[in-house]
């Protein structure tokens, strides 16, 4: 068996590309059971956010046969020529698979170092992968691993000692791009995980305006309602801002049937929508631009793939942000945390070694009983003719001898090969 880890990220390729192998988590188990049934493939793990898509396998294939091509898979599910992908991609085997693994479960990968969304994501693709039947006894030890490590680095270390994730650094765009958040109106297109934490983010900055769209109204209006708990619970408690007014913040919930005779009412719009296509075209910003009166409007775009169709940036008083444009804010979080990220890395070091050494020493258990059972078989042997040349001279043992032989030939036994058993459970490959 061999583990290998495919993938693509925010450092080796561009959004257009990340975007066409993204898998809403819709279609997450239908694409884990996919890759498990390729040949030559035992188990399987996807993981796909909006930074990375990554493809964690347990090969096995006989000697005489070719390795499972992951690449081709890729090609034929996604419909991506291969190519295209080839140039992104990047392969991990074995430990540096391990290494890796334990690195993106730990926010040492992430494009925001410390957020703490990725452990959440990655726990979230092991209950698909589990539910799916694709992770048994090689990959279930190694994720148990990961969230044991992820935890340890959270804990000993204070790389997640503040808040910051992807939503917080666009929040924080925002609030550099007009300086202060007062005053302005803010549209939250889509109601998930990062939706609530912009609205969150978008509260503690002072915005006083926030309009909220959704395909399914239910959760739009249960957004709207976790957001006016947060601002009678800060206004209870003092200032509603850290950079704001001291204002009450408003949210109103836009039908989506309405969103594009409403948007134009926003001076910031901030999608994260699990949408296949984009929801906003360059004609709908001409449009809102006429609206507005030629008042600029800006869209940050948190969403894999993409919810604004780029060319909209062309539009003059349109401005577009990708989730590649937040990596130079977000490099200046992770300048904050070096000393950190290295601690972590530390830990992450040694739980990579831990962890192959429990695995050689696990490869060796077969060879370990094989030579116990051996040495076993030939004290009996040896004590079964000894025993019977005594009874034909006469002289057989009495119960007492008999007690003490059987003691001492276990004892030379075990002393014999105690050097052999030690060798094989600190180096098994040799």
């Amino acid at each position: 068996m061999t583990l290998v880890l495919l993938g693509i990220n925010h450092t080796t390729a561009p959004i257009e590309v990340r975007e066409r192998l993204a898998i809403p988590l819709a279609r997450l188990a239908d694409a884990t059971r996919t890759l498990a049934h390729q040949p030559g493939i035992r188990e399987a793990l996807i993981l796909s956010t909006c930074n990375r898509v990554e493809f964690l396998t347990i090969q096995d294939h006989p000697r005489d046969s070719n390795p499972p091509d992951l690449l081709r898979f890729l090609h034929e599910y996604f419909a991506v020529s291969a190519a295209t992908l080839e140039p992104h991609l990047y392969e991990f085997r074995e430990r540096e698979a391990v290494r890796h693994l334990f690195r993106v479960a730990s926010s040492l990968d992430s494009m925001v170092v410390g957020e703490p969304q990725i452990l959440g994501q990655v726990k979230e693709s092991y209950s698909v992968a589990r539910q799916a039947g694709a992770i048994s006894s090689a990959l279930e030890p190694l994720l148990q691993r990961a969230f044991s490590v992820a935890k340890r680095v959270r804990t000993e270390t204070r790389i997640g000692s503040s808040s910051v994730s992807i939503a917080s650094v666009a929040v924080d765009l925002a609030r550099k791009i007009f300086g202060s958040l007062r005053g302005k109106t803010v549209l939250i297109v889509g109601a998930g995980k990062m939706s609530d934490l912009a609205a969150r983010h978008l509260i503690q900055q002072g915005a006083t305006s926030i309009l909220i769209a959704n395909r399914t109204p239910e959760r739009a209006a249960q957004l709207a309602g976790q957001i006016a708990d947060q601002v009678s619970m800060q206004l209870a408690n003092g200032p509603i801002a850290i950079h704001g007014s001291g204002l009450a913040c408003t949210t109103e919930v836009i039908p989506f049937d309405q969103l594009y005779d409403q948007a134009a009412r926003a001076d910031i719009v901030l999608t994260s929508t699990g949408s296949p296509q984009p929801i906003f075209l360059r004609s709908h910003g001409q449009r809102f631009l006429e609206l507005r009166r030629n008042r600029p409007m800006f869209f940050i775009d948190i969403a894999v793939p993409r919810d604004v169709d780029p060319l909209m940036d062309q539009v003059e008083g349109c401005f577009v942000y990708d989730i590649d444009d937040l990596q130079q804010v977000a490099a200046a979080h992770l300048a904050d945390r070096g000393r950190e990220s290295a601690a972590a890395e530390a830990i992450v070091t040694r739980e990579v070694e831990l962890y192959h050494q429990r695995l050689q020493s696990r490869d060796a258990v077969p060879v370990i009983v094989t030579l116990q059972q051996s040495a076993e078989a030939i004290r009996q042997s040896e004590l079964e003719r000894t025993a019977a040349r005594l009874a034909a001279t006469g002289a057989a043992l009495t119960p007492a001898q008999q007690s003490a032989v059987e003691a001492l030939t276990r004892s030379l036994t075990a002393k014999l090969l105690h050097p052999q058993l030690t060798a094989l459970r600190k180096k098994p490959e040799e």
